[in-house]
């Protein structure tokens, strides 16, 4: 297929890109790993294309001054595979879909497009990620978990660009783990599972469970946290928070997995992902 006709312009800074955004029928453009195939199925028809892919200043990738992590918008998944220090990172990223998408596809696209069934949206839902969002009126910072309100809809108004991810410190020997049911084909999350946990005196302080390729977007299983937390972490405890997996969520159900089926793989492949966690 062939997109329909439409404007280019090649942002020569954020300001540049923001005025270009101006009377909301723009789209931004960089790694274009989720755009351009929408444009050329004709589910996408933006009037302009507004190309961010050369601003150096979303770039930007390391700790922060509080012992958090910032990611710049246009870090490719090779990139942040290659800089962070978190095995559960690795983990996650190297399931991406093959290496020409790891080399081309970009951090802030991933999470802008929010597909029900992309992987990173767990992991920074699991890392208690932040977006920052810039526009003509200033910055603002959201917390991921909310950020996401529909599948490939998420709080970025018309007038803004996501600018960076961030991420304050995580607690004293937190470790994690990402386990996914992989389509074959695509590499698409079925289901996918991340897990952070860490240990205070023999049970579990601190959980967080985020999945995605279950409801119409990643989301936090709070019910599973909440069942983790103060728990000894042993099989059964897990099992059995693990069961509150797709609470609340209106499961998927297509030609891969139904939604018996899609409900039942979260459960496993959360019990998965904490035990893994666990060092299990």
């Amino acid at each position: 297929m062939i997109p329909a006709a439409f404007d280019y312009q090649r942002a020569a800074s954020i300001d540049d890109a923001l005025g270009a955004l101006a009377g909301g029928e723009a789209k931004i453009i960089a790694g274009g790993m989720s755009l351009l195939p929408l444009m050329k199925l004709r589910l996408a028809n933006p009037g302009k294309l507004v190309d961010i892919g050369r601003l150096d200043e979303l770039r930007r990738v390391g700790p922060t001054a509080d012992g958090g992590f910032e990611v710049g918008a246009l870090v490719t998944y090779a990139e942040a595979m290659a800089t962070t220090s978190l095995d559960v990172a690795k983990e996650c990223i190297a399931q991406i879909g093959d290496v020409q998408v790891r080399n081309r596809g970009t951090v802030g696209g991933a999470i802008a497009h929010a597909d029900p069934g992309s992987d990173l949206p767990a992991l920074g839902l699991a890392l208690d990620y932040q977006v920052v969002l810039r526009s003509s009126r200033g910055e603002r910072v959201v917390p991921l978990d909310g950020f996401f309100r529909g599948a490939f809809e998420t709080d970025i108004a018309p007038d803004e660009i996501l600018t960076s991810l961030r991420r304050g410190p995580l607690p004293a020997g937190a470790r994690g783990s990402y386990q996914k049911m992989a389509h074959p084909a695509s590499g698409y999350a079925i289901v996918g599972v991340c897990a952070i946990v860490a240990w205070d005196g023999g049970s579990i302080s601190h959980a967080r469970v985020a999945i995605t390729g279950v409801g119409e977007v990643a989301y936090r299983a709070k019910a599973v946290e909440d069942a983790l937390m103060g728990s000894d972490g042993s099989a059964s405890a897990v099992a059995a928070a693990a069961a509150h997996a797709a609470d609340g969520q209106t499961v998927n159900s297509d030609i891969y997995a139904d939604r018996d089926y899609r409900s039942k793989m979260a459960e496993v492949y959360t019990r998965r992902a904490v035990d893994a966690a666990l060092g299990r």
